[in-house]
């Protein structure tokens, strides 16, 4: 039987005021299209409660007891990987039989639910240390600091899969048509590896690594290219910011960097990604994206021309919005927490 709709207050009110009025049960329904037992149903609900508001509904008694509920709450906040099958039987053993969506709405009432595991480094005590001690060190340094300096990077642009994402307007069980779809390549040169720097004068140097690359290779890029400074018109004791890859901390790269006299900024091992130069990678991927290349060499020259047009505007916010001491000091103190656990 299908579910009536539930009348306003108002009519509510009309009825008992009609019947107050001295009309009958069945001239209210006619004058108001409404079935003579729904308006003796108001009616009487009227005369015993004195009130025409929906009163109290009692529902179905809650599966789990509350002191189910703080078991499981407090299994799930001691070992967040526990599941909800394993919950279920820990209620079983309690004489309680309930389903896994029961256990799910238990604990969104408790303010938890289901996510994806972050996946993080794999930390120890003394790179937690290492890198408290780095935030520590730069929490109170003025923005100017980090206007001043050159960020550079590597990154992987693919000609086809996750950075061509695009949303389509398609109809029910057309999700297959290829208009609506994108592909995507296995295996082939579906990818290029791009170098680039900028500052928050602007883009630097944009440039296509063809080989893989060591630390040799690194240091002849850097020595092609770190020179844009010039062109980026760079104040004196500019300082340059890389991550810690591996060709990028190599006993190769720092003895090149030494003699060339460049002011490097030296990041904690295991330190959290934070250059901003991943988020202009991200401008730089959507721009390409839309441009949907059809193969590696558009690829490569669109890559170039969408790095070029990317206004010094964004690259200036970029660095000015780079809060990172706050941010380190944020990851830091969450860690910290997770050791003493």
């Amino acid at each position: 039987m299908a579910k009536t709709k539930e009348l306003s207050k108002d009519i509510r009110n009309k009825i008992v005021d009609l019947h107050q009025a001295g009309k009958t049960e069945s001239a209210i329904g006619k004058q108001l299209g409404l079935n003579k037992s729904t308006v003796g149903a108001i009616i009487r609900k009227w005369k015993t409660y004195k009130t025409t508001d929906d009163l109290p509904r009692s529902g179905a008694p809650r599966k789990i007891s509350p002191r189910g509920v703080k078991m499981i709450t407090r299994t799930v906040r001691k070992n967040p990987r526990t599941t909800r099958g394993n919950l279920v039987k820990d209620l079983q053993r309690a004489l309680t039989k309930v389903t896994k969506p029961t256990i799910s709405n238990t604990l969104r009432r408790q303010g938890l639910k289901s996510c994806s595991a972050r996946h993080v480094p794999l930390l120890k005590p003394v790179h937690v240390q290492a890198r408290l001690k780095f935030a520590r060190e730069h929490l109170d340094d003025p923005e100017e600091d980090w206007e001043i300096g050159i960020w550079s990077d590597e990154t992987k642009i693919e000609l086809f899969g996750k950075n061509s994402t695009r949303r389509v307007w398609r109809t029910k069980n057309a999700e297959l048509h290829p208009k609506n779809t994108i592909p995507t390549v296995k295996h082939g040169d579906g990818n290029i590896m791009l170098w680039g720097c900028f500052s928050a004068k602007g883009p630097g140097r944009l440039i296509r690594v063809k080989e893989r690359m060591n630390g040799a290779m690194y240091c002849e890029i850097l020595s092609e290219n770190l020179p844009s400074a010039r062109a980026l018109k760079m104040k004196r004791g500019w300082v340059f910011h890389h991550d810690n890859d591996p060709k990028h901390t190599a006993r190769a790269t720092k003895e090149w960097l030494r003699k060339k006299n460049f002011k490097v900024l030296e990041w904690p091992s295991q330190s959290p990604d934070l250059i901003p130069i991943e988020n202009l990678w991200r401008e730089l991927k959507v721009r390409v994206a839309q441009q949907q290349p059809q193969n590696i060499t558009a690829l490569e020259e669109i890559c170039m021309e969408e790095w070029a047009k990317i206004p010094a505007t964004v690259c200036e916010n970029l660095v000015k919005t780079f809060d990172l001491c706050h941010c380190q000091q944020r990851v830091y103190n969450k860690v910290l927490r997770n050791f003493c656990y």
